[in-house]
């Protein structure tokens, strides 16, 4: 059988099947690759797996849809760089899952905010975010600081992260309830914000 342009263009299934055939190779050719690349696997030097704490607090970033107003991505671009500090690199995130890369920005990149606050102005933005920052539109997340951070499903959560490679050990995940005893979900999310982006900084 020859396939003819004219044959191609006027059979629609035809042209569906090498369509989806050309998508798919040129996505194995791109993708594979990657798999076996050391800089998007091996995590870069000072990555460590988030603490149990660190756990909570980026469950509750996910819930809130906070990642729906701020990225995690710095882009390797002069303005990128010159605002948020070193462009983001694979092996930060390979203990992430999911990723929170994302090109959404009604507010700042959140990537390198670990460090650049103290605690107790994150808790006050937390809280009330117009109160230190007048031309926010951030919500404010006052029942955060009332709600006990979740110890009954961490160590579940825990050994779900090993099984895709997150290297926790048996004495971490043991530990974990233990680390969230009297800490409310307004900690945990402070914990994880000031956690981001340090290894690079």
């Amino acid at each position: 059988m020859s396939f003819s342009h004219e044959k191609v263009e006027t059979n629609n299934w035809l042209m569906i099947v090498l369509i989806l055939l050309v998508v798919a190779v040129g996505g194995l050719v791109e993708i594979v690759p990657l798999f076996f690349q050391k800089s998007t696997t091996q995590p870069i030097a000072g990555i460590v797996p988030d603490s149990a704490l660190k756990v909570v607090g980026r469950d509750i970033y996910i819930r809130e849809g906070c990642y729906n107003c701020h990225s995690q991505m710095i882009r390797p671009l002069v303005a990128e760089t010159l605002r948020y500090g070193h462009y983001s690199v694979a092996g930060e995130f390979v203990y992430d899952h999911p990723f929170q890369w994302g090109s959404k920005r009604t507010g700042p990149d959140l990537h390198r905010v670990g460090g650049k606050y103290s605690d107790e102005w994150q808790r006050m933005h937390l809280i009330s975010p117009r109160d230190l920052v007048p031309e926010s539109i951030m919500p404010a997340y006052p029942w955060l600081e009332k709600e006990p951070a979740n110890a009954d499903t961490i160590q579940r959560h825990m050994k779900a992260l090993r099984t895709v490679g997150v290297p926790y050990t048996d004495e971490q995940i043991a530990a974990a309830p233990a680390e969230l005893k009297d800490k409310t979900e307004l900690d945990a999310l402070i914990a994880y914000l000031q956690g981001l982006g340090l290894a690079l900084k």
